[in-house]
């Protein structure tokens, strides 16, 4: 016997699985930029990234406000004034959160070697670096992010249904391949580990 488990509709996922994949996102291209800086100025082959573990904190939170801003702005203003403005808060936010970190001796970060700089903790160079992390962190991360679904179903994301003691092994493949059709006619046929990406 066959009992079929009932399906349930994907849910978004929680703002703060969101903010953990926005910080992932911030500290991995921290390391990855600052790898890239190394190698262009001091051709060190063995691309040395570099970050500290607040970044995860401020990446995280950054990105989940510009979030916000995108979801409010992205019908009455074009992208590239969302992006200046994404810029700006990040230039305010970086700010904020280096003044904050330097009161206990904790900044990781120090532009005072830059011309333009502001008390070391902004500079005016990263203007067009922020800008265009700004453009990509809105079309490839934040819609990617928000479009992915968490599919409450069995405990490995792919089955839909279970067999209980008496069941056969046929009738278990059988009932997963209708499952799986059914998911496919639902438009939720390619989750993978319990998340689904829907158009």
């Amino acid at each position: 016997m066959v009992t079929m488990a009932t399906p349930e509709a994907p849910v978004p996922l929680t703002a703060l699985s969101r903010w953990y994949l926005y910080a992932i996102h911030g500290y991995f291209c921290e390391v990855m930029f600052t790898a890239t800086w190394e190698f262009v100025v001091n051709c060190n082959w063995k691309f040395p990234g570099v970050t500290s573990v607040w970044a995860l904190f401020i990446y995280g939170t950054c990105i989940l406000i510009v979030e916000r801003m995108y979801l409010k702005l992205r019908g009455s203003c074009p992208v590239l004034l969302r992006c200046i403005i994404y810029t700006l808060w990040t230039y305010l936010w970086e700010f904020g959160t280096g003044l904050l970190l330097r009161q206990f001796d904790a900044c990781p970060w120090d532009y005072s070697e830059f011309r333009y700089n502001f008390m070391g903790l902004i500079t005016a160079e990263y203007a067009v670096p922020w800008f265009c992390a700004s453009f990509i962190v809105e079309r490839l991360v934040i819609r990617k992010t928000l479009r992915l679904r968490f599919h409450k179903g069995p405990e490995d994301g792919w089955s839909d249904c279970r067999s209980d003691a008496g069941g056969g092994g046929g009738a278990g493949v059988g009932a997963f391949v209708e499952g799986r059709r059914r998911e496919r006619g639902r438009g939720m046929g390619t989750n993978a580990n319990g998340y689904l990406k829907v158009d």
